[in-house]
């Protein structure tokens, strides 16, 4: 299945470039001053949105070459690839047209009409998968899907995501969860690049390594 790609995804990923990548196409904004507030309700000095390379075609060549290498060099012997909704999806069929492997996806919840499907697609019981993620936090949403195919009797192998936060709640429920997780770039590579190029300085770094130790309760009295 992989031979004739074997050359082309031999190398593992590059968390700087993509970093950089993502910051060139402010997918990823550092904003520690004037944090944002998320869904939940929590306060972030960063902001990751890769939906947005989506619209760069170039960007969004890179990042499916990178997610196809990691998967191709780390995981031979997959037997399809699923996307989490919404964001996991594109990224998922993406790199499933490039390595000629099946796709499936799984809903939030499963539909209230029709089949009544939760994963939509063609699968099998002891089916190997690799789940595609574009980012993780918590890991709690990312780690329900993998439940959800569990019990429908399908292997998770691992999961790849875009971008990871770098939680220990997030990696403590994974290695609880016996899931492999490959993220493309992260928090600190993030704060790293900053810092070389000068656009994060040294107060900025204390505020954001601050949030990581306690992001649910950073800045609740800002």
């Amino acid at each position: 299945m992989y031979s004739e790609n074997r050359l082309y995804f031999r190398k593992m990923t590059n968390k700087k470039t993509v970093a950089e990548k993502l910051l060139q196409i402010n997918a990823v904004k550092l904003s520690p001053e004037n944090p944002f507030t998320w869904a939940s309700g929590w306060k972030s000095p960063i902001y990751c949105d890769n939906r947005k390379v989506l619209s760069f075609p170039y960007v969004r060549e890179f990042i499916k070459s990178e997610l196809c290498s990691v998967i191709f060099s780390q995981y031979p012997d997959v037997d399809a690839l699923v996307g989490v909704a919404t964001a996991g999806i594109p990224w998922g069929v993406m790199a499933a047209d490039q390595l000629k492997l099946p796709f499936i996806y799984v809903r939030p919840k499963p539909k209230e009409h029709g089949l009544g499907n939760q994963i939509e697609g063609a699968f099998t019981v002891g089916q190997k998968v690799v789940v595609i993620e574009d980012l993780i936090s918590t890991g709690k949403s990312s780690l329900q899907v993998v439940e959800v195919l569990r019990n429908s009797g399908i292997e998770v192998i691992a999961m790849v995501s875009i971008f990871n936060y770098g939680f220990d709640e997030a990696k403590d429920a994974f290695e609880k969860a016996n899931v492999p997780l490959i993220s493309l770039s992260d928090y600190q590579t993030l704060i790293n690049l900053g810092l070389e190029k000068g656009t994060i300085s040294t107060d900025s770094e204390k505020i954001l390594k601050e949030w990581s130790k306690n992001p649910s309760v950073w800045g609740i009295n800002l």
